[in-house]
């Protein structure tokens, strides 16, 4: 049982005026093995500084707050450290790397993870056939990381790549965001076979309820100010579908 435990965490970023300004206020959330907790919010919120938070980019600056992975101080990890330990981040906007193959990518960052290189004729069976799960043409293991990929063939690399490195816990930013109806049922039949297989735990942030009706939640959280101020089952997603985040955004304010 993996359990990546976040507690009183506060956060800000320097602005290009060269002041700080904080994002997250706060914020307190458990995820554990078998769990998909799903962050829901309106634009702003603080939902991708999480995402960023927890796995170590450098332009964010936590201030107060603990975030630990079985234990263990997951702050005082480096980037490659985070990963080798277990957590996996699957980005908004995935970035184009001209030059790198996928498939040289692919095994690198097995082989970084796994802590040594995955036997090749075993390792070529394996991204075939990941390949061929999430509809990815073979012939994309040739190609650049994602140069001059739509936005859905992205998502699907990002999810191929949860797939094979088989974090413990997932971090899926925004995942959803520019699929189309197919894709976005690829993409989700994806991450529901990594839960599966490897037992993982989901931390999915979303805008948007359309996601959910393929990865169902366990648990809901309505992050509204840089924290998370309501939290509960499915039937919470459906109520935020129906009237929107006025309801959490008002009362924030309000206090």
């Amino acid at each position: 049982m993996t359990t990546l435990e976040i507690k009183d965490l506060h956060a800000e970023i320097t602005t290009p005026e060269g002041e700080s300004k904080q994002i997250l206020n706060g914020v307190n959330l458990t995820v554990k093995s078998g769990e998909t907790h799903a962050i829901m919010g309106p634009n702003g919120s603080g939902k991708s500084t999480l995402s960023y938070v927890i796995a170590g980019h450098p332009k964010y600056t936590v201030t107060q707050g603990t975030i630990t992975l079985d234990g263990e101080n997951v702050l005082d990890m480096s980037v490659d450290e985070r990963a080798r330990a277990g957590l996996f981040l699957a980005m908004q906007y995935p970035v184009e790397v001209p030059g790198v193959s996928m498939s040289n990518f692919l095994r690198t960052a097995a082989t970084a993870v796994r802590g040594e290189a995955p036997k090749l004729r075993t390792w070529v069976k394996e991204v075939k056939e990941s390949m061929a799960e999430l509809d990815i043409d073979a012939a994309f293991a040739d190609r650049s990381v994602n140069e001059g990929f739509s936005g859905g063939e992205k998502k699907r690399h990002e999810v191929l790549q949860l797939g094979l490195l088989k974090p413990k816990i997932a971090i899926l930013d925004e995942t959803d965001s520019g699929l189309d109806v197919d894709a976005l049922r690829i993409v989700s039949e994806g991450v529901n076979r990594y839960k599966e297989r490897e037992n993982g735990g989901v931390l999915l942030i979303t805008h948007y309820t359309r996601i959910l009706r393929y990865i169902k939640p366990d648990f809901v959280h309505v992050f509204v100010n840089g924290k998370i101020v309501a939290e509960g089952g499915s039937e919470l997603a459906e109520e935020l579908d129906a009237n929107g985040y006025v309801r959490f955004t008002s009362a924030t304010a309000g206090a």
